[in-house]
Parts: C-alpha cells; sequence; structure tokens
C-alpha cells in the first residue's frame, strides 16, 4: 500500500487543479502544496490508479524563490481548509501559472495553441475580493469551510478571500443549528444572511449592480462571487459582440440577464436578444431587472432544448456550468451558422474541450482572455471570441 507513504521528489509544471506533477520510479505524482522546480517530501494519499497517484508535500527541501507564507490563515498548515489551496504562492507568479495550466489544456483537449498569463480584475487585491458565501454546518451546528476534499469542516471562518465584515458574528452554533448558511455583501454594502429559508440579517435579495442597472438577486442564486467580475464580463462580452441597432444576440446560460442586458442595449429596440438558463429565480431576477428592454426575452428551461427553436442570431454568447457546454450544444450551435459566438469557462478541461469543438465545427479562435476571478486558488475564468 502507497497510502501514507513518504517519498522526496522533485517537481515539474503545474497540473490543472492546483497541484504539480512529479515522478517517481516512472509513476506520475501530482503533488498539492507545492511549485514548479521544488525539492519535496511528499505523502502519498491516493494510490487508486496504476498509472498515477496523488500527494501532499509535508515539507519543502528546496524551495521556490516564488513561494511566500500563506496568505490564508486557515487554508494550510493544521486547519487545511480547501478555501485557499494556493495562498501560498506569490499572486503574479501565480496569474502565470493558471496561463501555463489553461495553455497545456487548450493544447491537449482543444488541439488549439496558445500562450497567456491571467489578469488581475479591479485593483488586484488578492484578498477580501468575494462577495457570496456558503457555509455548511457541523454536527455541533457550527458552520464551517469544507477541508480539502472531506466533509469535515473547519469553523475558523477568517478565509481571506471574503470582503471585511461578510463572515463577522457567523461562528456562533445557534445561526448554523438548521442548516446551510448563505452570507452576502451587496452592491450597497448590505450583509444579508440566510440560514436554510429563513432570513437571519438583511433580506433574502440582495441588491447588485453592472453599470447602472440594478438586481434583485436571491441570497441563494447565481451571481459572480468577485466583486469586480460581473462589470468586467460585461463590458468584456459587449466590446467583442459587435453588435449594432436591429441585430440578433443569444445569451445562453444566461443567469439573471447580466449578458443579456448589455446585449439588449446594443441592439436597439428594433433588434432581439433572447436569454435562456434552467434557474427559475434567476429567470424571475432577469425578468423583473430587464421590463424595460422589451427587445430582450427570456427562457426558463434548457439551453439543449431550446436552440431547437431559436432560429438565428447574429452573435451568441455561452456561460455554461463547470462542465461545459458539450458536444450536441457547440454542434447545434455551428448548425444554426452563427458567425460570432462569445464562450466563457470557469474550469480550464471543460474550456479547452469546448474550443476544440468549436474548431472542429469550422470556427477560429481570434481572441482568448484569461480573468484570475479567484486569487489565492487554481480557478481561473476564460473567456475565447470565436467566429467563422
Amino acid at each position: 500500500m502507497a497510502i501514507g507513504e513518504i517519498l522526496e521528489v522533485q517537481t515539474g509544471g503545474p497540473a490543472n487543479g492546483g497541484s504539480v506533477v512529479a515522478r517517481h520510479d516512472g509513476r506520475v505524482i501530482f503533488v498539492r502544496y507545492a511549485l514548479p522546480g521544488e525539492r519535496v517530501r511528499v505523502q502519498i494519499t491516493d494510490d487508486r490508479q496504476a498509472s498515477f497517484w496523488h500527494g501532499a508535500a509535508i515539507e519543502v527541501l528546496d524551495p521556490s524563490p516564488h513561494r511566500i507564507g500563506p496568505i490564508c490563515p486557515i487554508a494550510h498548515g493544521s486547519g487545511e481548509s480547501g478555501c485557499c489551496d494556493l495562498s501560498f504562492v506569490d499572486p503574479a507568479y501565480l496569474r502565470e501559472l493558471k496561463g501555463d495550466v489553461v495553455s497545456q489544456q487548450l493544447a491537449r483537449l482543444g488541439k488549439y495553441e496558445w500562450q497567456g498569463v491571467a489578469e488581475q480584475l479591479g485593483d488586484g487585491d488578492s484578498t477580501g475580493w468575494r462577495t457570496r458565501v456558503r457555509l455548511d454546518v457541523n454536527a455541533l451546528g457550527q458552520p464551517g469551510f469544507h477541508r480539502y476534499h472531506s466533509d469535515e469542516l473547519v469553523t475558523d471562518l477568517r478565509c481571506a478571500q471574503v470582503v471585511p465584515g461578510l463572515l463577522d458574528g457567523l461562528d456562533e452554533p445557534a445561526l448554523g443549528a438548521e442548516g446551510p448558511l448563505h452570507a452576502v455583501m451587496d452592491d450597497q454594502g448590505r450583509r444579508h444572511v440566510l440560514r436554510a429559508r429563513s432570513v437571519v440579517e438583511g433580506e433574502d435579495v440582495a441588491v447588485q449592480k453592472v453599470g447602472d442597472r440594478h438586481w434583485l438577486v436571491p441570497v441563494t442564486a447565481f451571481w459572480q462571487a468577485h466583486r469586480d467580475a460581473a462589470n468586467t464580463y460585461s463590458q468584456l462580452v459587449s466590446e467583442w459582440a459587435e453588435l449594432e441597432p436591429g441585430m440578433s444576440a443569444w445569451d445562453l446560460y444566461g443567469g439573471v440577464g447580466v449578458f443579456a442586458a448589455a446585449l439588449g442595449e446594443a441592439v436597439g429596440t428594433k433588434g432581439r436578444v433572447v436569454s435562456v438558463d434552467t434557474s427559475r429565480p434567476a429567470f424571475r431576477s432577469a425578468k423583473n431587472a430587464l421590463g424595460d428592454l422589451r427587445q430582450v426575452s427570456m427562457i426558463c428551461g434548457s439551453v439543449r432544448h431550446a436552440l431547437r427553436d431559436l432560429g438565428k442570431a447574429d452573435v451568441a454568447v455561452l456561460d455554461p456550468p463547470r462542465a461545459g457546454a458539450g458536444r450536441d450544444v457547440i454542434g447545434r450551435i455551428a448548425e444554426t451558422g452563427v458567425p460570432r459566438v462569445i464562450h466563457i469557462g470557469c474550469e480550464a478541461a471543460a474550456f479547452a474541450r469546448d474550443v476544440g469543438l468549436y474548431l472542429e465545427s469550422g470556427y477560429q479562435v481570434r481572441e482568448l482572455r484569461l480573468f484570475d476571478a479567484f486569487p489565492l486558488t487554481h480557478h481561473i475564468e476564460s473567456f475565447a471570441l470565436l467566429t467563422r
């Protein structure tokens, strides 16, 4: 049995998911808590695969110059919360690593060559950016963050990601006794806290703002976690879409309609925008926020089914869940002849696979940008502009 075995290895390049690659006796080991070019002692944590193992660096013998003291006090050491898995990496270097990972995934899964780094969002501060948090509770009713790949919780709530004040006073067991806690700091600086379906503080909806438009978003619904993400992404989609009055666009996996709003304003009253999402709360939020844009219509349903009846469009924007859009949806996009596609992904491998599917369908990548929307972590937001 290799579980628990301790090996000394020299690390190589980064892998998708926050680990780096090492080799021992011909076997690949994915090592977390390590950086490229380090000599570390690694303890094997998973040996279920014959060709590769997973492990965690327990001692750094020859550190990288890019290694720093952990920024997040609960993500490393005895706590080992899974919140900020790469808070021991210099933030500027981490953006380079994220670019390397996406580059590797694009080459391997998308058959597309690209080099670049992740861009900062807003002021680029790696701490205090998260405005939405969901906390599970343990058997004692204490809320907390999950340990790495575990059901166990770390009840110390000092995560470096969250905006100041978001989790203050939420460590009391009584607050979490009845179920998960949701905490949101909205764009008016108000905090909203829900326990299961009960409001503990604030309201059950939060005011979110993009440009001059406001949304009332349920505290339990999806909104970009990074305080600057929604505005940045909306501006980029507007720029890349190059829409003119009278044109048409689709906002697929559209959520509460942030992109639909930008697209609708661009096409004007003689144009047409259709936004599709499966979430009924998001659908209701979009209807309320975009009620003045009569050129925008909303469909609450699956993108795959909706595409059967949407006809044609000048631009399609897709922001699918982590698993990506997949062959069926992208194949249908190609069949409709949409000449311009903006595709967004929050998981590098799924994004790369989707880009490859577009290339197979005759599209070309015109631009590709990455955003460090999740500092201190391995997560990355990727945008591709594709045309044909």
